[in-house]
Formats: C-alpha cells, structure tokens, sequence
C-alpha cells in the first residue's frame, strides 16, 4: 500500500509514499517503513510528520494504530513530539547516502575561482536595479502582463536602439531588435534559419560551438592571431561568419580595421551575413572604444549582445539586432509561444538604462576590472616575468601564454594548487587542424578583493614553473 500524505490542515506538506504490506501486524508494518524513511535520509531531520489521523486515514488504518507507531519511534529517538509543534523527524539520526561504488569522496572545491567569463556577483547593483523594478512595476500597462510580443517589450527596444546607437556606433531602430533569452537563445535561432556552412574563428566559445553542431552547422574554422580573425581568409562555402570583433575570444585580439573592411566586403559579395558577438563590447581599458561592424554593413550584420558580462548572467536577456531581411524568419523561428525573457525584466532594464543607472554601473565597473587587470599584470610581471600576458585591453580575462607541451602540467599544478582556471587549447574549435597554442585562460573579474591577492600568488608560481618547464 503506498500512502501519500500532505494534510492541508497541519501545513506540514509531508509526502511520505510509505509501501506497506498487504499482510501482516499493520502498526509493526507502518513503524519500520518510517524507520527506513528516516534511515535513507528520505525524511530529513525536522520533517514534520502528518497528524496520526490524517496518516491513519490515508493509510486506511485505525488511529490507534499510526498513533502507537509515532510513540514507539519517539520512544526510540527516532521521532520528537512537541506540544504545539507536532511530531517531527529528530536532527541527526538519518543516514546520510552512501557513494556510489569507487567514487570515493567529493572532491574539493577549487578555493580561488580564476575561471573566465563571470563579472564580479558582488557589485551586482541591487539599489539601483530595485528603484527601476519597482518603478516599471508601477508604469506596467495592462497588456504587459499578458503573452506578450516575441520581438520583446517596446519599452526596452527603444530603449536599447539609443543606448547601441550612442555606445557602440549600432545603426538601428527599434523595429529591427528582438529581444531574447541570452545569446545563446539568439544563436539557436539564427542557427535554426542560417544554410548550414558557417565560418567560425578557430578559438571560441566550445558551448557556442555545440549550439551550432546540434543544429546541423559544417564549421569552418578561420585561423586567429593577435589581430583577430584572419577575415581575408574565408572559406568561399561559408555563408555565415560568426564573429567576435572588438575582442577575440578567448585569446583577446581586436579586428584590424582592414580585417573588417574584408569581412564586409565578403558578405556583400557573397549575399553573406556576419554574427558580431559583442560580448563584452563596454569594457575597454587601453584604446578607444571600438565601434560595432554592423555599423559599416546594418544590412549584412546580426549584431548581438547579452547582460551576462555588464550586470549579471543571472539576468537571462540579450538581443539581435537584425538585418530587414531577417527579422520576419526570426521572429517565425521564435514562435508565437517561445519561452521569453521575463517581460517584467525587460521593463526594469528599460527604465535602468533610461535614468543613466546602467551607464554609471558600466563606468564603475570598468575602473574596478581595469584596476584587477592592472594587478594581474604587475603580480606575473613581477613574479613570473618569463610569460606573456596578452589579450588584457579589453575584457574580464587574460591569457598566460605558455611554450607548447606546459599547458596541461600547468592546469594540474593549478588544480593542486587550489585555483579553478581553463587552458587555452580547451577553446580551440575540433575541427581546426593547425598546431595548438597553449596557456591559461584567467578570470580576474569575479574573486572577492580578500581572495584575489592570494589566487594571485597562486596563479603567479604556477606560471613561473611552468615557463621554466618545471
């Protein structure tokens, strides 16, 4: 008999699924199948047990019954019963589950987290973002709390079309941006419409890179130097260019601008279309800010950008500014019933960038990471004066190049060492068959300030030994 049981009344919410017998002394039955409940870790230490006649009447038992099992296992240590309280599953005395066979424990958890592509949680602007929630909350019209628009809130894209305009040199308007779950959403969609020979730089993302083989995608890997892709080398099969301009990555070069004039001069002649991922286009440190390359060619560039490096990737939104040819088979791929970004986000956002929060957050933020890079680069200089850092104009990480054959003796010391960091090669695209470079991809942006001296150090002999082969 499987029983079950959440008593409305008790507000204990128990869901016990307690399998009796059909034969044989029932209060015995019901005692020892809570025992092993308890023992499993099923019912957990401060569980509220049901009331005995709400289980007695679940169970079809007499009360008597539950209620002699309950006193047994309060008898035993196993249950605790309190006036007013109820009768709950005592602290510390279920088991808790054994490992699987030959796991052996948990690992460890890497006590400084140097991986890339995570902005600083900590400075995550909670005021700021509450005064705009609940200023969109009180102007919300009516219609948007209903399905909504799959091109995305009308506020927002307004909102965004000034803000791309003014920052990064994107020529749109408001008709032309849908908005999307993250980039990830954007590039399955785009992915979903697009033939199927894509260009792709031959470092990268290798979750973007799955996106684009679950969706049928023939890469074709174009090499990356320090000046970014090598656009005067695109394969001629390729239709689509997924790009990362202002800031490879993960290796940090920014296109050149006659690599951008050839990227463009490709897709006019080809009838192509380039995917600007601008991931992380506010943070520059060094040089001017460099324009988006939909601004040469709106017609022929899908820009697309995302909150998850600028504010936080809890926030899953991000937009495509499209091309008029694209918008409709967007829009049609998105679907009528697509899972959107919360419209109550959207409207928050709206009113963030609108008051000029967003760009006081960005121009924080920018000193705060120059100021991490800054020290990134003096520790190794310092420290480790034998590698390069390359890759640190522009961004939340740099990568510490290492001679071939160091990379995975480096990761290892790193693992040992307590730091969480990517090599290099991990971001190389499988079909590329040029040699490797190898080094560390280091985040610096997200450690609190009391850790990041330390992972510093870390990082810093890590580095050394391992340019010296060690």
């Amino acid at each position: 008999m499987t029983a079950p049981t959440s008593d409305p009344e008790s507000g204990s919410g128990a869901d016990l699924h307690l399998d009796l017998p059909a034969e044989g002394p029932r209060r015995t039955a019901l005692a020892q199948a809570l025992r092993d409940a308890v023992r499993s870790g099923r019912l957990a230490g401060g569980t509220r047990l049901p009331p005995y006649r709400a289980l007695a009447a679940d169970l079809g038992l007499a009360r008597n019954a539950v209620a002699d099992a309950y006193a047994e296992l309060v008898a035993e240590g196993w249950f605790t019963a309190r006036q007013g309280s109820g009768t709950r599953v005592a602290e510390g005395v279920a088991s808790p589950p054994a490992p699987a066979a030959g796991t052996g424990p948990p690992p460890e958890p890497p006590r400084h987290d140097l991986l890339q592509g995570t902005p600083d949680p900590a400075s995550f602007p909670r005021g700021p973002w509450a005064t705009s929630a609940r200023r969109a909350l009180a102007g919300a019209p009516t219609e948007a709390f209903g399905p909504g628009d799959p091109r995305g809130r009308p506020e927002l894209r307004r909102a965004l079309a000034g803000y791309l305009s003014r920052t990064r040199g994107v020529r749109t308007g408001p008709e032309n941006i849908v908005i999307c779950s993250g980039f990830a959403n954007g590039l399955r969609l785009l992915a979903s419409l697009r033939p199927r020979d894509w260009a792709v730089e031959s470092y990268g993302l290798p979750f973007h890179h799955g996106i684009l083989d679950a969706a049928g995608v023939r890469p074709h890997p174009v090499a990356v130097d320090e000046d970014g892709a090598r656009t005067q080398e695109l394969p001629s099969r390729a239709r689509t260019l997924l790009l990362t301009p202002a800031h490879q990555f993960p290796t940090g070069g920014h296109l050149l601008p006659a690599r951008r004039a050839a990227a463009v001069e490709w897709a006019r002649s080809t009838g192509g279309v380039i995917v600007e991922d601008d991931y992380d286009g506010e943070f520059r440190y060094d040089r001017k800010p460099v324009g988006a390359v939909q601004g040469l060619a709106p017609e022929h560039v899908v820009y697309a950008g995302s909150l998850s490096k600028s504010l936080s990737p809890a926030l899953r939104l991000g937009w495509l500014v499209l091309p008029d040819h694209l918008v409709g088979p967007v829009l049609a791929a998105k679907g009528l019933r697509e899972s959107w970004a919360s419209a109550l986000d959207q409207l928050t956002l709206a009113d963030f960038i609108d008051c000029g929060a967003y760009d006081r957050h960005v121009r924080r933020m920018r000193l705060r990471y120059r100021s991490r890079r800054d020290q990134l680069v003096r520790v190794l200089a310092a420290r480790a004066p034998q590698v390069r850092v390359t890759g640190i104009a522009a961004g939340l990480h740099a990568v510490v190049e290492l001679p071939p054959g160091r990379e995975a003796r480096a990761l290892a010391a790193a693992g040992a060492a307590g730091l969480a960091l990517d090599g290099l090669s991990s971001y190389r695209h499988p079909a590329d068959r040029t040699p490797p470079r190898e080094g560390l991809v280091v985040g610096y942006a997200a450690p609190p300030d009391s850790a990041f001296g330390r992972a510093l150090d870390a990082l810093a002999e890590v580095a050394r030994r391992a340019a010296a082969g060690r």
